[in-house]
């Protein structure tokens, strides 16, 4: 069953990609459906929803439906970008390693152990600490260069079990290059599993982002989710009762993870075969129940 079909037949699945590119065209099309500076002041302070500041406004009286729309062009372009770069990274340490084996192996392994047992979320805020205030470049590289070994580690358990297959075999005898083989020969057998990766990624990234920003280290100039909480946090919304300042972000960055969440499980299907015989399991005990009444009703 190709992607596509399963995409197709996988009503979470569809209802995830749904979300995610709704919120990524509310992001693209920004200066159309909310035009006007996010930064702009245009009302009074913690002004509840109306017609017209239909998310409210912040302490500062500037109109949260703006900022949300703004904000989700920084949020997502980092949370992708930054995902991207995380499964780039791992996939490729993760291969070869596992298809050079020997002492290239050996190293590899060792780098993504040393990686890997540090505590992440307080490495990244020693490293943005370090950095000051930074802007979203800095952060995508923060959480990049820390975040890579789990998709390491499993692109390296996949590739060793790959490289002693038949086709693998055949491709060294008939003298294919190293390169071709991994790109070539192994990559579209990992995809499923390069998908997984890719999603938790971006999962990841957007909340270590909005982690690192409402603690203080992100650029307070640009507009994010994570710099709405910040803000929020610093004018007690909250306390006021201005529950709109926080729970506009909150919910943008919760739809984005169950949008992503959603696209995943076709993605684990896809790796775990066992797993599609969930929906035929549940179809079948439902006929059964249903034959069973029909012989006691006889």
């Amino acid at each position: 069953m190709s992607l596509v079909t399963l995409f197709l037949h996988q009503k979470k699945a569809l209802a995830g990609l749904v979300i995610v590119v709704g919120l990524c065209l509310m992001a693209l099309l920004a200066p159309i459906i909310a035009p006007g500076s996010p930064s702009a002041r245009v009302g009074r302070s913690h002004q509840p929803p109306t017609v017209e500041h239909v998310m409210g406004t912040t302490k500062m009286g500037r109109d949260v439906y703006t900022q949300f729309v703004w904000g989700a062009r920084n949020s997502l372009s980092v949370g992708f970008a930054t995902g991207v770069a995380i499964t780039v990274l791992g996939t490729v340490i993760g291969l070869v390693a596992g298809y050079a084996g020997g002492r290239t192996d050996a190293i590899l392994d060792l780098a993504t152990n040393a990686v890997l047992v540090i505590p992440n979320l307080p490495l990244l805020i020693l490293l943005a600490s370090f950095s000051g205030t930074v802007g979203p470049g800095i952060i995508m590289a923060i959480i990049a260069l820390t975040s890579w070994p789990w998709g390491a580690r499993m692109t390296r358990s996949q590739t060793l079990t790959l490289k002693e297959r038949d086709f693998i075999t055949a491709a060294r005898m008939v003298g294919e290059p190293a390169w071709r083989i991994l790109f070539v020969e192994l990559v579209p057998n990992l995809m499923p599993l390069i998908g997984i990766n890719l999603v938790g990624s971006i999962i990841y990234a957007i909340v270590a982002q909005t982690t690192l920003e409402y603690l203080g280290f992100g650029d307070p100039l640009q507009v994010s989710w994570g710099t709405m909480l910040y803000n929020a946090q610093n004018s007690s919304a909250i306390i006021l009762g201005a529950w709109w300042d926080i729970g506009a972000p909150a919910a943008g960055i919760a739809l984005t993870g169950l949008g992503l969440a959603l696209i995943n499980f076709t993605f684990d299907e896809v790796a775990n075969p066992q797993l599609r015989s969930g929906p035929a399991l549940g179809r079948w005990l439902r006929l059964t129940r249903k034959r069973n009444r029909l012989l006691e009703g006889r």
